[in-house]
């Protein structure tokens, strides 16, 4: 990335006044909790959330502007184990940021990870397949499931 291309992303994290913004407050509280995991919490994390590991980074830098999908907060809470001080810290600093949104996280169906072991089916692309095909299988069911209440 040039120098130039940095400036900006940084940039975006100071909102006029010249303040951090919101966006980057609660970020910022992500990435502090994060931090202090042991190694791996982030692509443990990646996992649970279905992304890659980059888009954790993206979205606990506080230096990008790009927000952290409300979908995804119950999750992180969980995998990342936050403390009650830090949920209630970024929570705060979540709903100034996204004053609407904030209503809709007790609306967000929880999720859980469950770890099923299969075999390896010898290269990454197989792999992944047999990934994204049970993961498909869950969320079909999920909607199934959903119909008979």
């Amino acid at each position: 990335m040039s120098l130039a291309a940095r400036a900006a992303v940084s940039e975006a994290a100071i909102d006029g006044a010249g303040a951090v913004s919101a966006v980057a407050e609660y970020k910022r509280i992500f990435k502090e909790v994060l931090d202090s995991r042991p190694s791996g919490m982030r692509i443990r994390l990646a996992h649970a959330i279905g992304k890659n590991r980059s888009f954790v980074s993206q979205i606990s830098n506080p230096a990008y502007p790009v927000p952290i999908p409300i979908q995804h907060l119950n999750t992180i809470f969980d995998v990342c184990h936050f403390s009650p001080q830090h949920k209630t810290a970024f929570l705060k600093a979540y709903a100034r940021a996204h004053p609407r949104r904030v209503s809709r996280l007790a609306a967000t169906p929880r999720e859980r990870t469950i770890t099923l072991h299969v075999p390896d089916l010898g290269t990454g692309t197989r792999n992944r397949q047999i990934d994204d095909l049970m993961q498909e299988f869950v969320r079909r069911l999920v909607v199934i499931l959903q119909y008979e209440k």
